[in-house]
């Protein structure tokens, strides 16, 4: 039985620790810095208070700003037990008083972690997972920024000159962009001409560059008027279009990375063998496991965390009132449901259980997500078992 129970309510900057006894009284208070000085003399005194007994510790995030910390106690060989912000929010509600610190929330966790025995506890994070999630991260954002730069370059050359904006689709077609880097405007594509225009398109490597600078000039030919900010407009869409081709290349600098890296784990060729799964979303489906499925009890578990189980919502006479869950990890039921929808496309296994579901009248996101909820069964297996998907049942198994 533990003798100290010390929660922690992390932050960027700083944290705040609180320990408390079995009877609930609070033995320490304490405001650190987030740095390695400040945070092992704070686990020090918490164990000399503990006196060699256990201590039990637990906190509100398992990553970013407690990154440090956490790494501290599972170096110590200190149990960590995992506490979301959301139910910390929650459980505040039943304790007295409204006001809100952080001393009160570090209180709160540690009290949540002496009563409660469903909580999950923090281990040790699998190297590559890690990277994979920085990286995959990192592409998220690049992507997203991508799209962004993407509408703000067609709103850009709406304005000035529409024609254009609406003979190429940028989001495909990589050729309009470089054509874009060095002409934007209708004057200045008539007066290069086709010729020249192919050419230059020639010169940097671009696919199909007589289609192109033909369609250019024929947008041009159909506006002769100048629109006032036309100059502007120019400058930031050619602006627009260069930032657009060099996040393209990171984006794809950083798939090579993680693929590279991906390739190195122990489960790359189990998921790889999943239909759906590519380098990319198994990659993902890693990043948000963790690498190991020692933190999911079971198949089910794993469902819960990624949003595909339903919940009961029954109440009186009301029952078998399944609804979504509002709680689950999206970046995982992302790698879940795409990958589930490939399968629907391209695995008769799949394809033949999407259509089932559809013959019993669920609408096209139902059945990919029962899908994929068939499939983290299968998956589950697989990973336990250390085998790869097989698209046929084994002999033994036919016979039997």
């Amino acid at each position: 039985m533990p003798r100290l129970w010390a929660g922690i309510d992390a932050g960027k900057t700083h944290h705040h620790c609180v320990a408390i006894d079995e009877d609930g009284r609070r033995v320490l208070s304490r405001r650190v810095a987030n740095n390695e000085t400040e945070l092992l003399a704070l686990i020090t005194d918490v164990l000399g208070i503990a006196e060699s007994e256990e201590v039990v510790w637990a906190t509100d995030l398992n990553q970013g700003g407690a990154a440090l910390v956490i790494s501290l106690l599972v170096d110590h060989g200190q149990p960590v037990l995992y506490i979301p912000g959301r139910t910390v929010h929650h459980a505040s509600r039943t304790y007295r008083g409204d006001g809100k610190s952080d001393a009160k929330d570090a209180a709160i966790i540690a009290d949540q972690a002496r009563m409660r025995r469903d909580l999950q506890p923090i281990r040790g994070a699998d190297e590559i997972a890690v990277e994979l999630r920085l990286l995959v991260s990192h592409r998220t954002d690049l992507v997203c920024d991508r799209t962004r730069a993407f509408n703000r370059l067609r709103a850009n050359l709406l304005q000035y000159f529409p024609a254009l904006e609406t003979a190429f689709d940028y989001s495909r077609r990589k050729g309009s962009l470089v054509l874009l880097t060095k002409y934007q405007t209708p004057d200045g594509i008539r007066r290069a001409g086709a010729p020249r225009i192919e050419a230059w398109l020639r010169k940097q490597g671009v696919r199909s560059p007589a289609e192109l600078a033909q369609t250019a000039v024929e947008a041009a030919n159909r506006q002769h008027t100048t629109i006032t900010g036309q100059k502007t407009g120019a400058m930031l869409v050619a602006k627009l279009a260069a930032d657009i081709l060099r996040l393209t290349r990171e984006i794809e600098e950083t798939e090579d990375l993680i693929e590279a890296r991906f390739r190195e784990h122990g489960h790359a060729e189990i998921l790889l063998s999943v239909p759906g799964f590519g380098p990319q979303l198994a990659a993902e489906f890693i990043a948000a496991t963790g690498g190991t499925l020692t933190r999911y009890e079971s198949a089910d578990r794993l469902a819960g965390v990624a949003g595909l189980a339903p919940v009961p919502r029954d109440s009186g006479r009301i029952s078998g009132n399944h609804h979504r869950p509002k709680r689950y990890d999206r970046r995982l039921l992302r790698a879940c449901y795409l990958s589930a929808q490939v399968a629907a496309n391209h695995c008769p296994l799949s394809q033949a259980y999407y259509t089932r579901k559809r013959a019993e009248g669920k609408s096209h996101k139902q059945a990919v997500l029962a899908l994929a909820r068939r499939r983290i069964n299968v998956i589950w297996a697989l990973l336990r078992d250390g085998r790869p998907f097989e698209q046929r049942a084994p002999a033994a198994a036919q016979a039997a």
